[in-house]
């Protein structure tokens, strides 16, 4: 395996996850043309709820694709089958649970975040369209995975750069073409999970031969294997909730320093959000080569995809910081027009600076880790960062205010690069001992 097997499975997956954050960016740029700030915290809000809701249990795609690498290495068409049929079921009942609580959800979200009242009436509007989709998502997020592992790239890369395609199109012509506001862009969203969910399922089931009748329920619930999906979701459903109590955290404080705060911060969120998903890219073809390497039992493959994935960590990251740097204002503009936001915005944009290079091996990484299924140290060097960033936080935000929101967040980052390579010498062992 060298630089160029790797790019070819890793700029198809950049291309598509860079296109997953522009569900939430796209609606706060548009929010962004139009004059009351109050529009890009209702979006701000609504995205934090359907974040928690999602990123807790994003590690359906995740671990799917982990465990759908392992079988594709093996050559094993069973459990291939098997390693979508049976997270396909806990997504749609999550999802299902989720909607029937919408109300609840809704309520605690909004007692525990406390925007102002015009914000939270937006946010309420946009959370009321959307939360139909959630099931969707999940669903989604079985679909891509599996077919991540499986290599068949093209279909997931498809998906996901038609959902978000459609997803802009649909908010420009609701809210620039229909003045629907806020509603608009929900809708958008809403039609474009639904659109990129009948076709992954059509996929699925006509290239990948999958059915629920397939095989009995005996099967699909073997105990040894249900224990084994179970133990790696739980590892990242710990992560998930360590990720989001700093996001939360983050939006909780910056809506306390006012509407325009929260606004530029939720703007420099969203740049964040793709440059992480930028990573993210080479994060699955790591995944997908180490989960190949673990079902084949290829150390050499696992060695080399190892060297290959830190050294883009590196070329990445330098990227990154070298083309914010040339354009941050530029790019800030593209989310809003309001001065006031756009000005807030540039006096913290310097920090964006230094995310790159603060977490690139930790979310690059972290795909060796779930390739292998083995999240045990992805959990561990999650909570050791978050105590970290609480402790920032405690000690900078009522010195620094808004700056000392962003420098915990930095150092969070770090965290997580550093304390999940101290892992890695021990996940090289195990691999070496197959």
């Amino acid at each position: 395996m060298n630089h160029r097997t790797y790019l070819a499975l890793a700029l198809p997956l950049t291309l598509s996850t860079v296109t997953t954050p522009l569900l939430g960016a796209v609606d706060t740029a548009v929010m962004g043309q139009l004059p009351n700030p109050a529009y890009i915290g209702g979006v701000a809000i609504g995205t934090i709820i359907f974040n928690t809701m999602y990123w807790l249990f994003g590690f359906l795609r995740i671990s799917t694709s982990g465990f759908a690498a392992q079988a594709f290495g093996a050559n094993d068409e069973l459990q291939g089958k098997l390693s979508f049929i049976r997270p396909f079921l806990i997504a749609l009942a999550v999802g299902l649970f989720f909607f029937l609580l919408q109300k609840p959800i809704e309520y605690s979200a909004m007692a525990l975040l406390n925007p102002a009242a015009d914000v939270q009436t937006f946010a309420s509007e946009y959370y009321g369209i959307r939360i139909w989709g959630v099931p969707l998502t999940l669903l989604n997020y079985v679909i891509l995975g599996w077919l991540m592992g499986m290599a068949k790239i093209k279909w997931a890369v498809f998906i996901q750069i038609m959902m978000n395609v459609l997803n802009i199109v649909l908010d420009l012509v609701f809210v620039m073409g229909l003045s629907w506001g806020i509603s608009g862009v929900a809708a958008a969203t809403l039609i474009a999970e639904f659109t990129a969910f009948a076709v992954g399922l059509w996929v699925v089931v006509k290239a990948g031969g999958i059915s629920l009748n397939f095989l009995p329920l005996k099967q699909i619930l073997d105990l040894p294997a249900m224990k084994k999906m179970f133990m790696v979701n739980k590892d990242l459903f710990i992560r998930t909730i360590c990720l989001l109590l700093v996001f939360n955290l983050f939006t909780y404080k910056s809506a306390s320093f006012g509407t325009e705060t929260l606004a530029a911060n939720a703007v420099l969120l969203q740049i964040h959000y793709l440059m992480a998903y930028f990573f993210d890219g080479f994060s699955n073809a790591t995944s997908i080569l180490t989960g190949k390497a673990m079902g084949a039992k290829d150390y050499n493959l696992y060695k080399r995809t190892l060297s290959i994935s830190a050294q883009w960590a590196i070329l990445t990251s330098a990227f990154l910081t070298l083309m914010y740097w040339m354009f941050s204002e530029s790019v800030i503009r593209l989310f809003t027009t309001i001065e006031e936001v756009v000005e807030m915005a540039m006096i913290y944009s310097d920090w964006l600076l230094l995310f790159p290079i603060a977490t690139s091996i930790g979310i690059i990484f972290y795909g060796t880790f779930t390739g292998a299924t083995e999240t045990a140290p992805v959990r561990n060097s999650m909570i050791v960062s978050l105590l970290f960033y609480f402790l920032m936080f405690y000690l900078s935000v009522p010195h620094l205010e808004n700056h000392g929101i962003w420098l915990s967040f930095i150092a969070f980052s770090i965290g997580r690069s550093v304390f999940l390579s101290l892992y890695v010498p021990k996940l090289s062992r195990q691999f070496q001992a197959l």
